[in-house]
């Protein structure tokens, strides 16, 4: 198919007048999926290859085709962030022909959405949350606002493959089908999946079509990438010893940071003047930490600030001036940012990325290396690994620098073997489900329990729920006024339940913490969670701020800018590591091989970690020695199977082997003191993983453990199931256990 020839007549002037000498790779393989198949289509390619116009270029084409008399295409995307930065680029191409594009969402314009509903046409712009909000505010409106959608397209669709929130995405599209009485066809869009026949089916649960996975051949990939290891005081790992051979030559700063700076962030300062980059950290607190320090080190060296700042608790304000800034190509300001400037928005033309310590996923670390590269540059990414001298004292498991060892591993997993995390299966997602039941029954009012048990339990994601799970959870919710029966017998929202759902919270499924809205004079900054008292400082928008005065009940803080260096907190965040990764690193620390990226201080303390790991024998066993009755174990095995572990040694093991006191790093090592020796451990493990155990043996007595967002309000029956046979890999830990019966005979 000539792709371009088929395209209407408005796109194909488009092209031209964009300067496009020949469609990419991706547009010519998405064109004739779309056009060629009335199959659901799954487009992976690299960041910045032209997926979103590869989807949109067939998707306008025929709907200017055959027009559909209400919303064509529905487009989901996982931050406001992206759909505000796609509008501006979708507007453009449809302006001149008259489609209108819609944003949907808690920033967007009340008069843009008042229109749609007037006159339903075009494209709508939506997260998950909206879309939720949507099916049950604008309920009776769903039908004429999306009866004749012919396409649903869902950005950056990795991101949810891994969580309630992409399954949340799912249900409420197979809602919004069944009650609008249409049948789209989806369309995933995505640069990092590892495995696209599982996420193919993902993307089709429920939708009755099958997936086209086009072969796109994106070209030869180059990166630019370094990985660098500081101590946080002298001396460094590479004092008085030969650059390393073939280790990258480090780049000549421009300046020296002030005498006695922390020297990794000393690192980030020298080599982000005069250009324009992202610093990426793993956490918000991290992001507030790493901001201030870089804007201290521009007042002590007299230079403007050049330190802008962009994660999740921060006003729009703060998040779109860093965002405008990024896109503005003379700009030389860097931004220090979490997960929210990791996905497909357009941040102009980066020289390169910053990686403080190790991200927890393949996938987040190339999401945020294809950050850069735009343009026809190659991608570039520094790591930067900090760690502090480990004291005299310190047992064994501290003196592996574990996030060195971990980046090292998430790159030479997707170098040697294209690995990226799959989408989780084998979930009991009863959060989502009461989540969606109690949605369902504010959008459709009173229902018949069985009516209601088919609209929940028929949604794809509820397959492996039963239902006497289904009547466990109606049953706890009626005795708990979550839910009420009419004098018809029928099923409405209770009390309890309205107060959840009228809560604009209730429309997103992952956790969030109770938040204080931040203000100084009549500037918002942002969000905080459990706010000091009156007197004391807080850190948000990369700087100190002292409070003045706190109102409980509006949940405000008022407060004044101070100087000041102090850490932030935003709640905790968990990090969710796989398997694959953690048995790279057994191989990282087990292998005499180098890694070209490697500068000369991460190269030195990379040898000092394989000097440790080959004496310590490390490197033989997974049980290590620790001085008399103490131990370590390093079982090499994902969070929830390490998770796992933890459980099935002191519920399962510990009696037998006399173990105490076990403590985790999790996901890298345990330590406890044992009577036991060593082959016994290995023995026990082994026979107690054999002799086959229910799941739920490995919630503690009494244990109700909240584990997502709506849990409390579950029945604990329920809790302990979805917790042992949703979120614990007991398969992945008794596989790892049976495999040490080897060390036992």
């Amino acid at each position: 198919m000539n792709v371009f020839e088929r395209y209407a007549p408005f796109i194909q002037e488009y092209i031209y007048r964009s300067g496009w000498q020949s469609l990419r790779a991706v547009q010519n393989a998405a064109g004739d999926a779309i056009f060629g198949t009335d199959k659901n289509v799954l487009l992976t390619a690299s960041t910045a290859s032209g997926k979103t116009e590869a989807a949109f270029f067939p998707i306008l084409t025929l709907l200017e085709e055959e027009p559909s008399p209400t919303v064509g295409a529905l487009y989901i995307a996982p931050l406001k962030a992206l759909i505000n930065d796609q509008f501006g680029r979708l507007e453009e191409l449809c302006a001149e022909q008259g489609i209108a594009v819609t944003k949907w969402h808690g920033d967007a314009s009340l008069s843009k959405k008042q229109k749609l509903l007037k006159n339903p046409s075009g494209i709508v712009q939506i997260t998950p949350e909206s879309l939720e909000a949507l099916m049950i505010n604008k309920h009776m409106e769903i039908p004429s606002l999306f009866g004749g959608l012919r396409f649903v397209v869902i950005d950056e669709i990795h991101s949810l493959l891994r969580a309630d929130r992409g399954l949340q995405t799912f249900c409420l599209i197979e809602r919004l089908c069944k009650l609008a009485g249409c049948s789209p066809r989806r369309i995933g869009l995505s640069a990092t999946i590892g495995d696209p026949e599982l996420a193919g089916r993902f993307l089709a649960a429920g939708s009755g079509r099958e997936t086209v996975i086009p072969k796109i051949d994106g070209g030869r990939e180059v990166w630019r990438l370094s990985m660098e290891h500081f101590y946080n005081t002298p001396p460094q790992a590479d004092e008085e010893k030969p650059a390393p051979e073939g280790a990258p030559l480090p780049e000549e700063p421009t300046d020296r940071a002030p005498q006695a700076a922390d020297p990794g962030f000393g690192y980030i300062f020298e080599h982000t003047r005069g250009r324009k980059c992202l610093i990426f950290t793993n956490s918000r607190e991290e992001c507030e930490g790493v901001c201030q320090n870089l804007r201290q080190y521009c007042e002590a060296n007299g230079e403007p600030d050049r330190f802008l700042i962009h994660h999740g608790n921060l006003s729009a304000s703060f998040r779109e001036s860093a965002e405008e800034e990024m896109k503005d190509d003379e700009s030389l300001f860097s931004v220090c940012a979490t997960a929210t400037l990791e996905l497909g928005i357009d941040v102009g033309r980066l020289e390169r990325a910053f990686q403080i310590d190790a991200p927890f996923t393949v996938s987040g670390f190339l999401q945020r290396l294809g950050r850069t590269g735009r343009r026809g540059e190659p991608s570039e990414m520094w790591f930067v690994m900090r760690e502090d001298h480990q004291e005299a004292r310190a047992m064994l498991p501290d003196s592996i620098p574990w996030y060195l060892i971990q980046g090292i591993a998430l790159v030479q997993c997707y170098i040697e073997e294209r690995f990226v995390e799959p989408p989780r299966e084998g979930r009991l997602p009863y959060s989502l489900l009461y989540h969606q039941t109690l949605s369902t029954l504010a959008s459709h009012g009173e229902m018949t329990p069985a009516e209601l048990a088919s609209r929940v339990l028929g949604l794809s994601c509820f397959h492996r729920v039963t239902q006497e799970d289904y009547r466990t959870l109606l049953r706890h919710l009626l005795e708990t006024d979550h839910v009420s029966r009419t004098e018809n017998g029928g099923l409405i929202l209770g009390l309890a339940g309205e107060r959840v759902v009228n809560n604009y919270k209730f429309y997103a499924v992952f956790r969030e913490n109770v938040e204080y809205t931040v203000r100084s004079g009549s500037q918002q900054l942002g969000t905080i969670v459990k706010p000091p008292p009156a007197g004391d400082k807080i850190a948000i928008a990369g700087r100190v701020w002292v409070v003045e005065e706190i109102d409980h009940k509006r949940r405000i803080v008022f407060c004044e800018p101070v100087k000041g260096n102090i850490p932030a907190y935003f709640g905790d965040v968990a990090g969710d590591i796989h398997t694959h990764i953690l048995e790279r690193m057994f191989r990282v620390l087990g292998e005499d091989k180098n890694y070209p990226y490697l500068m000369p201080k991460a190269y030195y303390r990379l040898q000092e970690a394989r000097d440790t790991f080959r004496k310590s024998l490390m490197s033989e066993r997974p049980l290590v020695n620790l001085g008399g009755k103490m131990w370590a174990l390093f079982p090499w095995v994902g969070t929830y199977a390490f998770l796992a572990a933890e459980r099935f040694l002191k519920l399962r093991c510990a009696k037998r082997l006399g173990l105490r006191g076990l403590e985790s790093s999790r996901p890298y090592y345990m330590q406890f003191t044992m009577e036991a020796g060593e082959e016994e451990f290995y023995r026990v493990a082994a026979e107690e993983a054999e002799a086959g155990f229910d799941p739920l043996e490995l919630v503690y007595p009494g244990e109700v453990p909240v584990f997502e967002k709506y849990d409390e309000y579950l029945p604990p029956e329920l809790i302990r199931k979805g917790f042992a046979c949703g979120i614990l890999d007991t398969e992945g830990m008794k596989k790892r256990f049976l495999d040490w019966k080897r060390f036992a005979d």
